[in-house]
């Protein structure tokens, strides 16, 4: 081999070896960056009006005739759903559903104290509607119906009433920005108190949605929050 050449290739060998320790150098760089990282969280929390209501409206009955009691119950019934769609309710939004009945002197077991009524009776006409306000302000007017006889059982745990938000959907992409950027701040703050910049995120957690009355006094008012998990890298 001529001598000119073999100074050749050994210059060509350590450009090679130059180049392949300037890459290894800045992989591991960026190895470095890469694994500096910050993890921080992101909230959005809003409040919204429940957009469908089912209302639980409970009535108990008693006797000790059976025939007598269902039929009374049915009138009963019919009363509640009348009141009901006089105030502005649809039929279709009402549903009358099946009585539940006690017999009290099969639970006696034995006892000598006789019960007034052999019989007892839960019965529930309920209403679904979209018309969230409006089935609010007739809550108020329930009492008329306390005048016409029938007995209300509004303490009971199943006759309250239910709130539901179903526009989840329609808020989650602004929810989710807002809490995205909100992780963006945090993150960017970190960043600057320990002298660094702020890179690329690594990884990104959603959360899940949850949805919650604002309070007891409140149900038809429901609290809708996200929380996000965001890893960003931190660069020198």
């Amino acid at each position: 081999m001529k001598i000119g050449a073999a100074i050749v290739i050994a210059l060509g060998m350590v450009i090679a070896v130059s180049l392949l320790g300037v890459q290894v150098s800045s992989a591991m760089n960026n190895m470095q960056t890469w694994d500096r990282v910050v993890t921080v969280k992101g909230l959005s929390e809003r409040e919204y009006i429940a957009d469908q209501v089912i209302w639980p409206i409970q009535f108990v009955d008693a006797g000790n005739d059976l025939p007598q009691l269902y039929e009374h119950i049915e009138k009963n019934s019919i009363k509640v759903a009348s009141f009901l769609e006089d105030k502005g309710i649809p039929a279709e939004s009402i549903t009358i559903g099946k009585p539940e009945i006690n017999d009290k002197l099969a639970q006696q077991y034995g006892s000598s104290e006789k019960a007034p009524f052999r019989y007892s009776a839960i019965q529930t006409v309920t209403v679904f509607s979209d018309e969230v306000e409006k089935v609010r302000e007739l809550m108020q007017q329930i009492g008329e119906l306390i005048k016409t006889g029938i007995v209300l059982s509004e303490q009971s745990y199943r006759a309250q009433p239910d709130y539901v938000f179903t526009r989840l959907n329609d808020v989650k992409p602004t929810m989710i920005e807002e809490a995205t950027l909100n992780a963006r701040e945090v993150a960017e703050k970190f960043a600057k108190d320990s002298k660094s910049t702020l890179g690329k995120i690594k990884r990104a957690n959603q959360g899940q949605f949850s949805i919650s009355s604002r309070d007891s006094h409140h149900p038809h008012i429901k609290k809708v929050r996200v929380v996000s998990t965001i890893q960003y890298t931190l660069i020198d």
